[in-house]
This record gives structure tokens, C-alpha cells and sequence, in this order.
């Protein structure tokens, strides 16, 4: 049962200490980097919804002869403005681009799967009507979103990083610093696949008894900042909804890039959807 609304989501971003959590970072993940930098040209136009604390804003004003900022929580957008004066952030809905001028734009970027946020469904698909209104011919959507049938939880580690503590601790010996870094990977290995497993199950026994793991699409309250009501769907129907709305597909990426994604362990995808020129 859906316990939260779609409202309680922007009271969620609004809440200062949300909008300040999103204030602090400053990062690109590897397949938003790969994809702004394949698929925004220098001197582009370019629409960043959802763009909360600004994350990605410092990246694409290197790119863009113009950019515009959006974000339906005021907090966020105060946020914005203090911590990058000088650049063009509005209050707004994704669901109402009708303030842009049609052809307006050469990307769309909505990024950290924000388009999750945006309900119910005719709210979404309205969004995607106006993007499609707004971006040039050919123009670029970019944006990520949530897979429902995600439920194993992969073992991860840093190597790299347990060698470094390893010779911290080797007094300068070859051999100490190698039987360390064993002792400490092996130990990290152990500890990292009793984490994912607990992870695995109790998402298994979440998602498997809802209708939205079995067909593909639907709704689940995402635990993060107090609960966020969060659309899932599969590439599949991602495809279908945006391509009966003028788009065509141009490349999928999964969050766990570069290693191969996996329908049931990647926890979303990247698209990048290009305005067909014959609708």
C-alpha cells in the first residue's frame, strides 16, 4: 500500500536539510559524464530540470552558451542561487514548461533520476510533451531512472584503498604489506557479501510481492529523506512511452557501468532520447 503523495515528495525537497544535503554535492556519476560529454556540443542550450542543489550545473555551464536551471522546491533553488550567483535558476514545474518558447533548447537534462518524482503519470507525460516541444529537431533528452526488478545487490569493494592501509602498516616489507592486503580484502570480501545478501533479501521480499516488480512499472516509497513516493519502469516500457510521444531511442546505460548491466541488479538506467524530426 502507498502510504505517502506525490505532495509530500516536494515537502520533502523543500525541508532545508534536504536542500542542503543536495547544496553539498558536486560530482557527475561515470555514465552522466560519458553522455553529456557524447551528446551536449560546446555552445549548447541547455534545460537541467530537477537541478536541485546544482550538482551538475558547473559541468554543463563549461558546455552551454545558455542554461536554465529548474526545480520545483524553492529551497533548492535558494541553494542554487547561493552557492552559483550569476547563473539562471527558476522555481518551477516539470510538468509545465509552457514559460520556454517551442525549439528552444538543444538538451534536456533531468538528472538523478528526478523523473521518478514526477506524479502521477499524467504529470510525467506532460513533461515529456513539453520537452519534446522545446528541444530542436534531433535535440537530446538525457535523463535517469529507477529499475523496479533491481533486487540482487552486488558485492562491491576498494582494493586500491585496503592496499593503501596495508602499507601504512607494513613498515616499508614487501611481504608484510602483501599478507595484509590479503588478510584485509579477504575480511572486506566476507563482510561485503554478508551486507549484500541482507540487502538482496530484504529487497527481493519488498519488491517481489508488489505488481510493479511483475509488470514492469509502478510505484514504491523510496526510504530516502522520510519516504519519497518513486515511479519504477523497465527500459522497455521507457521506450514505448517516449517513443509513442515523437522520441527515439539513442543509447541505454546502467548505473553499474563499466561493469555489464544486469536486469535484476542494475538500480537504473541512463537514457539518452533524441526528438524525432518526423512527428
Amino acid at each position: 500500500m502507498i502510504e505517502r503523495s506525490s505532495g509530500t515528495n516536494l515537502e520533502a525537497y523543500n525541508a532545508p536539510a534536504t536542500a542542503a544535503h543536495y547544496a553539498a554535492l558536486d560530482y557527475l556519476t561515470p555514465c552522466e559524464r560519458i553522455l553529456f560529454d557524447a551528446y551536449i556540443p560546446p555552445g549548447s542550450a541547455v534545460l537541467d530540470l530537477g537541478v536541485g542543489g546544482g550538482r551538475t550545473t558547473a559541468y554543463l555551464t563549461q558546455k552551454a552558451r545558455r542554461y536554465v536551471g529548474l526545480d520545483y522546491a524553492p529551497a533548492m533553488i535558494d541553494a542554487c542561487r547561493a552557492r552559483l550567483p550569476g547563473i539562471e535558476f527558476v522555481v518551477g514545474d516539470a510538468a509545465d514548461l509552457s514559460a520556454f518558447s517551442p525549439a528552444s533548447f538543444d538538451a534536456v537534462v533531468f538528472a538523478f533520476n528526478g523523473i521518478d518524482y514526477l506524479l502521477p503519470d499524467l504529470a510525467r507525460r506532460k513533461c515529456l510533451e513539453h520537452i519534446r516541444r522545446i528541444l530542436k529537431p534531433g535535440a537530446v533528452l538525457i535523463f535517469s531512472s529507477h529499475n523496479p526488478r533491481a533486487i540482487l545487490v552486488r558485492v562491491r569493494g576498494n582494493p586500491e584503498r585496503l592496499g593503501a592501509i596495508a602499507r601504512r602498516f607494513s613498515a616499508g616489507s614487501e611481504a608484510l604489506c602483501a599478507g595484509l592486503t590479503a588478510a584485509l580484502v579477504s575480511t572486506r570480501w566476507v563482510l561485503s557479501l554478508a551486507q549484500s545478501g541482507w540487502a538482496t533479501l530484504r529487497r527481493t521480499l519488498r519488491r517481489l510481492l508488489t505488481r510493479m516488480f511483475w509488470l514492469g512499472e509502478g510505484t514504491l516509497v523510496d526510504p530516502s529523506h522520510g519516504g519519497l513516493l518513486t515511479h519504477y519502469w523497465v527500459p522497455d516500457r521507457v521506450t514505448t512511452e517516449l517513443t509513442g510521444l515523437g522520441f527515439a531511442l539513442v543509447r541505454i546505460l546502467g548505473d553499474d557501468y563499466p561493469e555489464r548491466s544486469h536486469p535484476f541488479a542494475t538500480d537504473w538506467y541512463y537514457y539518452v532520447f533524441a526528438k524525432s524530426c518526423g512527428k
